[in-house]
């Protein structure tokens, strides 16, 4: 059987479980009760690194040349809260479409749940893994360079599965949750800097002419989210809005500053699982405090790490009295600019003169609008008064502010880069603006739709 084969039979698949609810993030009611006396957590890890040679970004960057840190899904399966959720932040730069619905089952499958019970999480630094059958199957018929290599993405699949699936045996009682937050100082800022034409400009570092502005919208506070039993804690979940990448482009694979700051904290913790995810990260990055040299990831290492601790060291622990596991089905606009439709898409992909980016995105537009009729699907699992979100692509500041503005007086934590089908998910507003987010985003405008779904995710 050869891969076109397979792809068939995995569309069959996936169009199965679809129309059955499973992947197409069909309404549930939501799952809400007091906390059971017996609700235990497990903690799991598997190395998801890629091996020397493999594309990193879909191939828009040379591949893998070299390991300076490994790459690692980590997560947590909750037990006792009717059938087991799974949390999982994945080190990789984004998985989408088809391919996060099977690793989003493969987990489910381990841990005995459904789909519609997992979060799985990008990291979203860029000298990282990027994949999307559908972009994939579709670069490799253009004779376009391999966007990922299937053989290595059904490892990390099955490895993570089988972490996870293998945690069970040790899953331990929890009784509490804590919440803790500390600001960081010197690391966002937001990447569009307004121009006097009424445009955007982006700035990447200190020296492009609008580096220096100042930060913007940001959300300057990291937060955690840790689970404990009575006194002992066991795993710490961080959440910071930033685009993870001090350089890239070398070759060099690594989990960048915000990897290396939760390892400084698991290394401080070894007993206690750190995990970390990426806010909603689409218009932020540290250009305001990054110079693109080796030597600045560890000082923005340093700055994460030690808002890590203090937010760590800032922890309230308060006895799990009720949760909640709701979801929300949302279907994001398609673009209806010309520019964006098929037949542009496929005449830029098919045109072996066009930069391999400029192929990339054509390919990961019409995977887009292949699937764009399939809701995707936005979670929150709530326990007491701390909240977790789990949104999709690459979503603007502006959502993760919303999302704890419809809860003031809750601990709302925000997880972007989800499902990354829909890649950036702007605000209104940034399409008259233009730059580079509005250009790419497969989605059109779609903000007023995503604060109502949000409005009823946090209920």
């Amino acid at each position: 059987m050869n891969a076109i084969d397979n792809h068939r039979i995995e569309r069959r698949d996936f169009l199965r479980l679809s129309a059955a609810g499973v992947l197409s993030g069909t309404a549930l009611a939501a799952d809400k009760a007091p906390a059971s006396p017996k609700l235990t957590l497990a903690t799991f890890s598997a190395d998801v690194t890629p091996p020397v040679g493999h594309p990193l970004i879909a191939a828009w960057l040379p591949p893998v040349a070299r390991i300076d840190d490994p790459l690692r899904a980590l997560g947590v399966v909750l037990l006792g809260m009717g059938q087991p959720i799974v949390l999982c932040a994945v080190d990789w730069c984004g998985v989408g479409n088809e391919a996060f619905a099977i690793w989003r089952k493969a987990l489910a499958d381990a841990v005995g749940t459904v789909p519609s019970r997992v979060a799985l999480q990008c990291l979203h630094q860029h000298d990282a893994p990027l994949v999307d059958f559908e972009a994939g199957h579709l670069l490799e018929a253009a004779g376009a360079p391999a966007m990922f290599d299937r053989a290595f993405f059904d490892r990390a699949v099955h490895t993570t599965a089988e972490a996870a699936r293998r945690s069970l045996a040790d899953a331990r009682p929890f009784t509490h949750v804590g919440t803790g937050q500390a600001e960081v100082e010197k690391v966002a800022v937001n990447r569009r800097v307004p121009a006097p034409n009424g445009k955007v400009v982006m700035r990447s570092k200190p020296s492009d002419p609008a580096g220096d502005s100042p930060e913007g919208v940001v959300d300057r506070w990291l937060k955690t989210l840790s689970f404990w039993n009575g006194d002992e804690p066991l795993a710490a979940l961080h959440y910071y809005a930033v685009h993870p990448i001090s350089y890239y482009g070398e070759g060099n694979v690594s989990s960048e500053f915000v990897g290396l700051a939760r390892q400084k904290m698991q290394e401080d913790q070894p007993n206690v699982l750190q995990v970390y995810f990426t806010g909603c990260a689409g218009n932020q990055n540290a250009s305001k405090y990054n110079d693109w040299s080796h030597e600045q990831r560890a000082v923005l290492r340093d700055r994460i790490y030690r808002g890590m601790k203090a937010a760590w060291e800032a922890t309230r622990r308060l006895p799990v009295s009720e949760y909640a596991w709701r979801t929300e089905p949302v279907q994001l606009p398609v673009r209806n600019e010309e520019w964006f439709g098929a037949a542009r898409s496929r005449k830029v992909l098919e045109d072996p003169k066009q930069r391999l980016s400029e192929r990339g995105h054509a390919a990961l537009r019409l995977a887009w609008l292949e699937r764009a009729e399939r809701p995707i699907e936005l979670s929150c699992l709530t326990l007491g008064r701390a909240r977790m979100v789990h949104l999709p692509g690459e979503p603007f500041i502006e959502y993760q502010l919303k999302a704890q503005a419809l809860c003031p007086d809750d601990f709302v934590c925000v997880a972007g880069y989800g499902d990354y089908g829909p890649m950036y998910i702007p605000t209104a507003d940034a399409y008259a603006q233009g730059g580079y987010e509005p250009t790419v985003a497969n989605v059109g405008p779609c903000e007023e739709l995503l604060y109502q779904k949000l409005a009823k995710l946090l209920g």
